[in-house]
């Protein structure tokens, strides 16, 4: 099963957003900005953020202002901490990739990040990927270990098993090769 029209203007606007963007460029000359662990950012790595957003059903125009359940926020300044009944779960996931309250406080706090803003909620989302050991995966291209790693992580992922709706191997693949990611060989 492909993707859709919808779905792919979704990737597109992602691949555009200014924080993803950021990211892409490697442009890490402030130092507050700095990426955790990883001197400079690879394709793989926008990609891999781009299908945890596809993932979480986030990816569009408003991926960083998204509540548990699709609502919107628009308050930036900090994680909303607001939790959200849907589907018969509760859930206080936020931001592009749906990080928990208590989760954002504690990468918040190692960042030491200023707000919640895309930036910051991209580098939030790249600690959590290095705390996983998935990192050198991502940026690798070893796909399916960096999933593995990851599935406790976003709920979304295949094998995650949080009883929540989990995305097949192949949409997450097509996803991130469409963001211009790289399988290894």
């Amino acid at each position: 099963m492909g993707l859709n029209k919808y779905q792919w203007g979704a990737i597109i606007a992602a691949l555009l957003s200014p924080a993803v963007f950021f990211i892409a460029k490697g442009n890490t000359t402030t130092p507050s900005l700095q990426l955790p662990a990883q001197p400079k950012p690879s394709n793989n790595l926008k990609a891999f953020l781009i299908m945890i957003q596809y993932a979480e059903g986030t990816l569009g125009v408003n991926a960083y202002k998204t509540f548990y359940g699709g609502s919107l926020f628009h308050n930036l300044s900090r994680h909303p901490n607001r939790a959200i009944t849907k589907g018969g779960y509760t859930s206080t996931a936020a931001g592009a990739y749906q990080i928990l309250y208590r989760t954002w406080l504690e990468v918040q706090k190692t960042l030491n990040l200023p707000d919640f803003s895309p930036i910051s909620q991209d580098r939030a989302a790249i600690e959590l990927i290095r705390r996983r050991g998935a990192l050198e995966d991502v940026l690798n291209g070893r796909f399916a270990a960096a999933i593995y790693k990851c599935r406790k992580e976003w709920a979304s992922f295949p094998g995650a098993g949080y009883g929540q709706g989990e995305r097949s191997v192949f949409s997450l693949t097509q996803v991130y090769q469409s963001a211009g990611g790289v399988m290894a060989a």
